[in-house]
């Protein structure tokens, strides 16, 4: 018995001096993690919205979003979102047009999805679907080939990743739109 109890207090001792050790290096390394995530943001913002040349981080209504720029005029948006999937958080990218009326890319910045399956939510090709989608109807997943314009065709044995993703879209564009479309106005 007195031996269970060395090994309890073994087991307890390494686990917080390991978990305080990883602790330590996250404290350590997040603004490297950070600048590396906005650095990546700001490369892909000519391949979300066409002709964009560069990007501008802002905030409106409490959330990040970047201006698609050619010199000084504005070509689009480029918004940050996230949200659960089918294994953990998965964080994406969204380009418009500057009118918020067309989803113009995609972006998958962070994923956990399953291997071989969930995980398919990179590929280019199935982001491609969502290039040129109307911003008017909600996205929807379906299984056979899209027959109407807000139809995404899932990832096969993956629809919660395919629904997750098309629901964050859904829920960041819907809670953005207003001011997006009244911030472009005023540019």
């Amino acid at each position: 018995m007195k031996n269970d109890i060395g090994q309890a207090w073994l087991v307890i001792v390494l686990s917080l001096l390991f978990g305080g050790a990883l602790a330590g290096v996250q404290a350590k390394l997040q603004g490297k993690i950070e600048e590396n995530r906005l650095a990546e943001t700001l490369s892909q913002i000519p391949r979300l919205v066409p002709g964009a040349q560069s990007g501008e981080a802002t905030v409106l209504a409490g959330r990040s979003v970047y201006r698609a720029m050619v010199g000084e005029r504005q070509v689009g948006w480029v918004l940050l979102a996230g949200g659960q999937g089918f294994a953990d958080r998965i964080d994406l990218l969204i380009g418009l047009d500057v009118g918020v009326k067309t989803l113009t890319g995609l972006y998958v910045l962070d994923q956990r999805e399953t291997p071989g399956l969930g995980n398919r939510i990179v590929e280019d090709a199935w982001r491609g679907q969502f290039v040129g989608k109307t911003t008017a109807a909600p996205l929807q997943v379906t299984k056979a080939e899209a027959a109407v314009q807000s139809e995404i065709r899932s990832v096969t044995g993956a629809t919660i990743s395919s629904e997750s993703v098309c629901d964050i879209v859904n829920s960041t564009v819907a809670d953005l739109r207003d001011e997006l479309a009244a911030e472009a106005i005023r540019e």
